[in-house]
């Protein structure tokens, strides 16, 4: 099956507490478009309420059920809503992915005194040490208690023992990268080199080497999917997180869902960055055991969106993932950190969008994920980094749910690249038998318009093609007695044929 995910939320979603009555609604409509899962925003409460999006993880077991952070429901709505939703996409056979944070927690009850010291923020192996005073003590917000849960589910309680760094001293009124020192503490070493040790990112940073820590994210983990019933996740950070813990709580949660009946357990990690081989070491760091979203991918799509034609489209599959290990990888256009004014933002311009979707969705490599904003369009206001205030307007990407009838329908069998071009490149899929009347032939140009000669194969020999997108006014292409046919294409933009009986 051409499966296909859907991140079905981006950064601006309302807060007033009715999207998962949403989700729920929309299960019948995603099913019927071709999608196969459905990856879900954070479903606990953050340290922000109502108003987090749900990375500034505060409790993971308040699915919206207890009085916390100001409110019963999260940014969504309340748990019983949540599970309702998640059912309603398992009645139209849609798996759902749940977006888990574990690097980090905010929001904490009390501070306690912590031995610490600052470092700088950009090396966080230099430590700023005052030498008139060595010893540093913070009050660090560490201890959560979460009274408004009393225990239920789970009477797990954190302390600065659970963590191993902070950026708020409390006595100091201080923002600053502080790393704990007490009982020998460091930062954990199996991540991402970036800024010197790239463990830290934001609010307390959770000691992955603490095996209370592990044993509780086995226990959570064990009971959010008994809960839910959810069939993977996607893995916020995991650049930040050491890297070997994942090795073994996938095993561990692959063993829960299959006690569970479930076939299987998905996983693929947010590991941001646009050199591939951080992705490589990565996996073999994790021994394969979850995908990666293909972020070296996206920033040529955004690079070529922007490029005003010079760009070489020879080069777009050069140190992606998708190229080196299609298996593993999940190919995007946009998501919520990349879209216009949050913190990785890199979108990828309008004109380009169709063209990147075909990208990833007729071909025969990843696991595609499409996302919200470019399915359904997406209104909101925010400053930018040069502290303005935008408004912006993401609308429907064009094509995009006939490029995915596309893929259910047509997107099968042999395929065959022909990347000859700077400017245009395009590539055949000859269909099978299990589908038939499917094959297709995509075209992209980033310059002017032209044709180029693609194979097919013999088997669609002397038939006729015909524009899918209709961008071509009707016009028909002969396949030759060899199984070749001119395709020609619009500049800027894509053509996607297929056999004209369809």
């Amino acid at each position: 099956m051409n499966g296909v995910m859907m991140q079905y939320f981006h950064w601006y979603t309302s807060n007033d507490g009715r999207f998962w009555t949403q989700v729920r609604d929309s299960a019948r409509t995603l099913g019927d478009c071709g999608f196969s899962a459905v990856w879900l925003p954070p479903a606990y409460k953050g340290q922000a309420g109502v108003h987090d999006v749900g990375y500034g993880v505060y409790d993971l077991y308040d699915l919206g059920e207890f009085n916390q952070k100001g409110s019963v429901p999260t940014k969504y709505g309340t748990r019983a809503q949540y599970l309702e939703a998640i059912q309603a996409l398992h009645n139209k056979k849609l798996q759902v992915y749940a977006d888990i944070v574990f690097n980090h927690k905010g929001g904490a009850d009390r501070t306690e005194w912590v031995k610490a010291v600052e470092v700088k923020g950009d090396e966080r192996c230099f430590e700023i040490v005052n030498p008139e005073k060595p010893d540093c003590w913070i009050e660090a917000w560490t201890e959560f208690t979460f009274p408004g849960r009393a225990g239920k589910y789970s009477d797990f309680t954190w302390n600065y023992d659970c963590f191993d760094g902070t950026d708020w001293a409390e006595n100091l009124y201080k923002k600053a990268v502080f790393k704990f020192t007490n009982r020998g503490k460091d930062w954990d070493q199996m991540v991402s080199g970036e800024n010197g040790n790239y463990d830290y990112l934001m609010f307390s940073d959770v000691d992955m080497n603490c095996p209370e820590v592990r044993t509780e994210y086995a226990r959570w983990g064990r009971w959010y999917l008994e809960t839910t019933g959810i069939d993977g996740i996607r893995i916020d950070a995991v650049k930040h997180i050491q890297f070997s813990f994942f090795r073994e709580w996938l095993d561990h949660m692959r063993r829960v869902a299959s006690l569970n009946a479930k076939s299987g357990f998905f996983a693929v990690g947010e590991y941001w960055s646009s050199n591939v081989g951080d992705l490589h070491n990565y996996i073999r760091s994790t021994h394969g055991k979850m995908s990666l979203f293909d972020v070296p991918l996206h920033m040529k799509f955004h690079a070529i969106s922007r490029a005003n034609g010079h760009y070489d489209l020879r080069t777009i599959l050069d140190d992606t993932l998708t190229k080196d290990q299609p298996a593993l990888s999940v190919p995007f256009v946009e998501n919520h950190d990349s879209q216009p004014l949050q913190s990785l933002e890199s979108p990828v311009d309008w004109w380009f969008k169709p063209a990147a979707y075909a990208f990833i969705l007729l071909r025969q490599d990843g696991y595609p994920c499409v996302f919200y904003a470019d399915w359904f369009g997406a209104k909101y206001k925010d400053k930018g980094r040069d502290g303005k205030e935008y408004e912006i307007n993401m609308v429907p990407v064009p094509h995009l749910p006939r490029l995915m009838e596309l893929r259910r329908s047509h997107a099968y069998g042999r395929q065959r690249d022909r990347f000859e071009h700077a400017h245009m490149i395009g590539w055949t899929r000859e269909g099978d038998m299990d589908h038939p009347g499917s094959g297709l032939a995509a075209v992209i140009t980033i310059g002017g318009g032209g044709t180029m000669w693609l194979e097919l194969g013999k088997a669609h020999a002397n038939g006729k093609y015909r524009d899918a997108l209709g961008n071509m006014d009707g016009a028909t292409v002969a396949i030759n007695a060899d199984g070749w046919g001119e395709f020609p294409v619009s500049g800027g933009s894509i053509s996607v044929w297929i056999p004209v009986s369809f």
